[in-house]
């Protein structure tokens, strides 16, 4: 039998904390060299394209894998798949629209936890879509967020959406009339759009920001500017691999020698304590988050092991 977990059951049982554990946990283990994670690979079609994410977590007992195929202007059905690394069965099946969203929330609030500088209390955001949410809660959960500003170029849903984040994380989520506006004072800057153009201009940085850039993650898209990577003391990305094959942000850098695909400091070696993190107050460091298919196979193996315990799910007769 096969444990099925769908959207529902999902949001039963996954919680921003739990991410933000499982997330950090197996972004050490693969620096430590207990995991291991394949960059994402794409197959493109002209109806659509198929995205696998392969990695492998000894730890846990897991190999596994997370699919899903996107077709222009629809929703994509994305699922992880569990396969058990004693018996070589298929051990459980998720839906994981919600489980992406959050874990990859989670990667920029550990990134944060790790790399903002002590007593952060004030985070800016560009953007405000499905993604931003989950951004959003992980930097409030993973530091003392006391305020958030948000800015996005549609007003209207900008502000419904500011709305609805208050009442859910319990601080002033607001919208801010400018992205500057925004980022003025803030410690922690989130990044999270699908532009093909760089939404912030580096010179609106202060010194001692941490800036997470999440939206980029194909060659096609571009967030961030030069001015904010030449300004970044410290960049940071969840793979080196991953980032050489997705990373539309730090391009124009590695072309100039700014940066060195195979020299990048990855955020699990930081956690680890194997490279250094911020050195200085005034430090701007950036996190380049692409996503990574082991931090599905970690959050999605707590979720079995919740499902379990609560009997949630559905059990196939495979």
């Amino acid at each position: 039998m096969v444990l099925f977990l769908n959207e529902a059951d999902v949001q039963q049982l996954l919680t921003m904390d739990i991410a933000l554990t499982q997330v950090e946990r197996a972004l050490k283990d693969r620096a430590l060299g207990l995991a291991i994670d394949m960059p994402r690979a794409r197959i493109q079609t002209p109806a659509g394209i198929q995205h696998v994410l392969q990695a492998c977590a000894p730890e846990l007992g897991y190999t596994g894998f997370k699919y899903y195929y996107t077709v222009p202007g629809q929703r994509s059905a994305t699922y992880v798949h569990l396969i058990n690394m004693k018996t070589g069965k298929l051990e459980a099946i998720i839906e994981a629209v919600l489980l992406g969203m959050t874990r990859t929330g989670a990667a920029s609030g550990v990134a944060a936890k790790y790399l903002a500088n002590p007593g952060a209390n004030v985070l800016a955001q560009l953007g405000a879509g499905y993604q931003g949410m989950g951004q959003l809660e992980a930097v409030v959960k993973a530091l003392n967020i006391r305020e958030a500003r948000v800015y996005a170029r549609t007003r209207d849903k900008l502000e419904a959406w500011c709305k609805k984040m208050t009442e859910k994380l319990g601080i002033p989520v607001l919208a801010a009339a400018s992205a500057p506006e925004a980022i003025s004072g803030a410690q922690v800057v989130n990044i999270m759009t699908k532009s093909a153009t760089p939404v912030i201009d580096g010179d609106w940085l202060q010194p001692g920001q941490h800036v997470n850039a999440a939206g980029s993650n194909a060659l096609s898209r571009r967030e961030i500017d030069a001015k904010t990577v030449q300004r970044a003391t410290l960049i940071t990305v969840d793979s080196r691999g991953t980032a050489r094959n997705e990373c539309g942000d730090l391009i124009a850098a590695a072309e100039t020698g700014r940066i060195n695909w195979e020299t990048l400091t990855e955020i699990g070696e930081v956690i680890a304590g194997r490279m250094a993190g911020r050195i200085s107050k005034d430090d701007i460091t950036l996190y380049e988050s692409h996503g990574m298919g082991i931090q599905d196979i970690y959050t999605a193996a707590k979720l079995v092991e919740l499902a379990r315990s609560r009997k949630v799910g559905t059990e196939l007769p495979m």
